[in-house]
């Protein structure tokens, strides 16, 4: 059974730790845009690498199999916060800050597709809304341009969301399955609290900085856990691991074509997903699970520095590399 309830790390020794400082903004592989001036700041307690188990007595069931002899840990990693958890054992085999909160950028929209596909209606027509556009504009959003008044079926714009990382799709499924956002948003929250991620917090659908760049936030620990219900969806796992996304002119729609940001996709061999983001507050994050060998490794990134629009992806490189060079224990 796959891990589906929050990980516990243990041992993370605290000590005092930086500022979480900026906006959105977008660079070569960004997700929103705006104002460049930090709203807010938070201090960020660093704490050191840990390599620990799912406690013995979580409520976790865990699948039998072999135990990884984990030795050191992956080297050159730039992020702030990350974890890599061996996702049929429930083993986490490495992590660092894995318990600290900090903006997590689009990755939010894998919570608005769970909450979505959980509600079901994959053939529920929705109307793009008025809001929209405005939406759109007062965050320069990624968007795929939808225009209100068009007609898109919920499995359309879950593919334009997850895989182009369109705001104006997250918009306009919040919309329709609060209904209002605001309804939306709460049941978002409801469904952290369901799947206990206690460090987790939501105030939009797409992580864009509203109301503040810090607003909504979660860990490397609690993304895991959301990551892994989501990935037991047969439908999230088909989109999620789509580098391309081409959607014709139909009755009521224009056509859309969407490429994912993910780089990592048809590159990276055993990879299956699952989700990029970035803001200028969040800097580089990435959800991000492979499989190889019949092993398979979820992992996060957070706070991966905007030096260039690969580090994210050059950090969950490193760290999957490590995982997979591990051997069975005995």
């Amino acid at each position: 059974m796959r891990l589906v309830v929050r990980l516990l790390i243990a041992g993370l020794a605290l000590a005092s730790g930086g500022t979480l400082a900026g906006c959105s903004g977008v660079t070569g592989l960004a997700d929103a845009q705006g104002a460049t001036n930090p709203a807010a700041a938070v201090s960020t307690p660093l704490g050191h690498a840990v390599t620990a188990t799912v406690p013995a007595g979580s409520a976790t069931k865990i699948a039998a199999g072999p135990v990884l002899d984990v030795v050191g840990g992956p080297r050159g990693v730039k992020a702030k916060e990350s974890i890599l958890v061996d996702a049929t054992t429930g083993q986490v085999l490495w992590s660092d800050n894995a318990d600290v909160p900090r903006p997590i950028a689009s990755i939010t929209k894998v919570m608005t597709a769970l909450v979505v596909l959980q509600a079901g209606g994959l053939n529920r027509e929705i109307t793009v809304p008025q809001g929209v556009v405005g939406y759109v504009a007062k965050y320069g959003a990624e968007a795929a341009g939808l225009v209100p008044g068009q007609k898109y079926t919920t499995d359309e714009l879950l593919h334009i969301m997850l895989v182009m990382s369109a705001a104006d799709a997250a918009y306009t499924l919040a919309n329709a399955y609060g209904p209002g956002l605001p309804a939306f948003i709460a049941k978002m929250n409801v469904e952290a609290s369901n799947l206990g991620l206690a460090d987790t917090h939501f105030t939009s659908p797409d992580g864009l900085p509203y109301p503040t760049e810090f607003s909504t936030y979660s860990t490397p620990s609690d993304l895991v856990t959301l990551g892994e219900a989501a990935m037991q969806n047969p439908v999230f796992r088909s989109i999620v691991d789509l580098k391309y996304y081409n959607l014709p002119k139909g009755d009521g729609h224009k056509a859309v074509s969407a490429t994912s940001d993910d780089i990592l996709l048809g590159s990276y061999a055993g990879l299956v997903g699952i989700k990029t983001g970035y803001t200028n507050a969040a800097a580089h994050t990435l959800l991000f699970e492979a499989v190889r060998n019949g092993r398979t490794l979820i992992g996060v990134v957070l706070g991966s520095p905007a030096t260039t629009p690969f580090t994210g992806f050059q950090d969950a490189t490193k760290i999957l590399n490590w995982g997979f060079a591990l051997n069975q224990s005995g």
